[in-house]
């Protein structure tokens, strides 16, 4: 386990399910590709479960193929295109984060986005979020060979923001950002108030801390800080 550094150089949050709610736009999507192939809706929070493991999940449980189907690509590719139709419409930040992100300005603590979202989808979301402060850097799948949980996101994200790994905090949702995190030296915290898939537990990660609530955040980050 690591020790939370005290204050951190850097604050670096995973995206969806962690900094900003956009399981609801996800759950508007599953529910027309479904409906385009005859099949009635799905449980609203399945879906929200299933958001941090990316689209290929989404359409392979929304239309129930496996790995080798000949049509999952082109559906992927038609879930992806509805996901533009509504990308920024209903997402929002959690509850707390917008107060979160202004103590981390008013420490002059930068904060970053490491995130498997690719970017076409990443930088038009924030830029319609519209952030203040704005992220210090953005890193997305496209910007590296190895996605989460391989550490190398997150060591270029330090990169980018001129921080030790070792005095960075990451924060997410999903098992493969703790571990990147960890593989990264980083203290981690996991953020329980996400998209948890039925049968998960977070307490199994790893992670240096939880937290049930986004609200919880800024206590939790800043606990030694003072």
């Amino acid at each position: 386990m690591s020790i939370i550094p005290a204050p951190p150089q850097a604050v670096l949050f995973d995206l969806d399910g962690t900094l900003v709610d956009t399981a609801d736009e996800f759950v508007v999507i599953v529910q027309a590709l479904r409906a385009e192939h005859n099949l009635g809706p799905m449980d609203a929070d399945v879906i929200r479960s299933l958001v941090s493991n990316g689209s290929w999940t989404l359409v392979k449980v929304a239309l129930g193929m496996n790995e080798s189907h000949p049509e999952l690509a082109a559906k992927r590719g038609r879930l992806l295109e509805l996901y533009t139709e509504v990308l920024g419409t209903v997402a929002k930040p959690y509850p707390g984060i917008t107060d979160l992100l202004a103590e981390l300005a008013r420490r002059d603590i930068p904060w970053g986005l490491v995130t498997n979202k690719p970017r076409a989808y990443a930088e038009p979301l924030m830029e319609t979020l519209n952030f203040n402060p704005a992220p210090a850097c953005m890193v997305c799948p496209d910007d590296v060979t190895d996605a989460k949980p391989h550490p190398e996101p997150l060591y270029l994200a330090c990169k980018q923001i001129d921080c030790l790994p070792h005095r960075c905090i990451y924060v997410g949702d999903h098992a493969r950002d703790i571990d990147a995190g960890r593989g990264a030296g980083m203290y981690t915290i996991a953020a329980c108030y996400g998209y948890i898939e039925a049968g998960d537990d977070p307490s199994k990660w790893g992670a240096d801390a939880s937290v049930e609530h986004s609200t919880e955040l800024q206590s939790a980050l800043f606990k030694t800080a003072d």
